[in-house]
């Protein structure tokens, strides 16, 4: 039986300077922009929360910006990765190029099937467009036709009322 029984060895810690663990403690500037954020707007001092939680469990021993930046730099750095494995056909497809639209599956006769079934939706789409805009235009037609036959019968109904002769209006 050990003196040590209670014990679990983990491993060496991390360990920063001083040999405290690293990310575990708190910057003066850290901790305002947490409070301030917690003030002005939660989410963002709850980001800071669970960002200096997620840079504690990393064992991350610098401040919580080079944390970020760190990060930031591998998750590029593995899209660039996955980036060079992709074929030139995928590259050189137009919408996947844009960054947007269907990914092509290797099959032609099913990219080319859908290329055409996207192209008659897209034109459905622009026929339904200008219908809108015909429909709209139409309703401001209707709309200054009312207004005018409003403003006629208005200018008719002042013309036909009696004018009266001590009504000349405000005298200087």
């Amino acid at each position: 039986m050990s003196v040590y029984q209670g014990t679990i060895d983990n491993g060496p810690q991390p360990s920063g300077p001083r040999g405290r663990r690293c990310g575990g403690r708190w910057r003066p500037g850290e901790l305002a922009a947490m409070i301030l954020g917690f003030i002005f707007f939660w989410p963002l001092g709850l980001a800071i929360l669970f960002l200096k939680i997620w840079q504690k469990r990393e064992g991350h021993g610098g401040d919580l910006v080079s944390f970020v930046q760190e990060r930031i730099s591998n998750m590029r750095a593995r899209c660039m990765s996955h980036r060079a494995q992709w074929t030139p056909g995928e590259w050189a497809h137009r919408e996947w190029r844009a960054g947007f639209g269907p990914r092509p599956t290797g099959n032609s006769a099913f990219d080319d099937w859908r290329g055409a079934e996207l192209a008659r939706l897209e034109e459905e789409r622009q026929k339904l467009v200008a219908a809108e805009r015909e429909f709209a235009e139409h309703l401001d037609k209707l709309r200054r036709a009312r207004d005018r036959e409003e403003f006629d019968r208005f200018m008719n109904e002042r013309r036909a009322a009696p004018q009266n002769p001590g009504d000349q209006g405000p005298q200087i």
